[in-house]
């Protein structure tokens, strides 16, 4: 108990800058408050102690501002920075090392019994704001931004954002980037050297324009291949910079 304890408070000297004293982590900070009451609500509940379990769960929301179910499944060093309006549905469960901030929901969305709420596994941090909505998967080291609205599986370390919820930055696994980026060297610049962590409307629109610069290429590439064969060959081409100064 001593031991599960000490690690909920030195998880806050890990991830709070802010904390200064053991003393302040365990008297001022509502996230600590309400994973210890959750325990305790957690024992209870699987006791077969339902409504003194509710009634322990609903003393932690008056108390810190943040609802976890007593039927809720919590790992080790668990992190809810702020914490007000959190809510924590009855068949979520979150993994160890997890970090949750203000306004987050872990909720269903579905009126059937049974599992309904998301599985956040190790080291998931969920940013302020956002909804992990059903009985879905949040992947090891997962990441979700802050206000995203995640209503399908995450792999292993992606990181989520936007409405609803998308992967960010660069899909490596897709057939063309090696192709784009071969392309925009031979144009002479990196395009992806300010966008490639984030997948936004910008970085979407290039990839486009490389992708008809590179069919463009090819289709040149056919058209001189035919000439050749017919003895012609291309003109060289001009510097279209170039200024004629004579």
């Amino acid at each position: 108990m001593f031991e599960r304890l000490k690690e909920d408070i030195s998880c806050v000297f890990e991830r709070d800058p802010a904390a200064r004293s053991t003393l302040e982590v365990v008297t001022a900070y509502p996230g600590f408050h309400a994973v210890l009451i959750h325990r305790l609500s957690h024992r209870l509940w699987h006791l077969e102690l339902k409504w003194l379990a509710r009634m322990c769960s609903h003393f932690g929301r008056f108390f810190t501002g943040i609802e976890i179910h007593p039927g809720a499944t919590i790992g080790r060093r668990i992190f809810i920075d702020h914490g007000m309006g959190v809510v924590i549905g009855e068949t979520a469960e979150i993994g160890d090392d997890c970090t949750l901030y203000h306004g987050v929901t872990l909720g269903g969305t579905s009126w059937e019994k049974g599992k309904r709420h998301p599985t956040l596994k190790q080291g998931v941090v969920i940013g302020a704001g956002a909804k992990v909505l059903g009985p879905i998967t949040i992947g090891v080291e997962g990441r979700v931004g802050s206000n995203a609205v995640v209503i399908k599986d995450i792999p292993d370390g992606a990181t989520v954002v936007g409405v609803p919820g998308r992967i960010a930055g660069t899909d490596t696994a897709h057939p063309r980037v090696a192709e784009r980026e071969e392309t925009a060297q031979n144009l002479g610049f990196d395009a992806y050297g300010e966008v490639r962590d984030l997948s936004d409307p910008i970085s979407q629109a290039v990839d486009s324009m490389l992708d008809h610069a590179k069919s463009v290429e090819n289709r040149l590439d056919k058209i001189d291949a035919s000439l050749r064969k017919l003895g012609i060959e291309r003109p060289p081409a001009t510097d279209s910079t170039a200024v004629d100064n004579d």
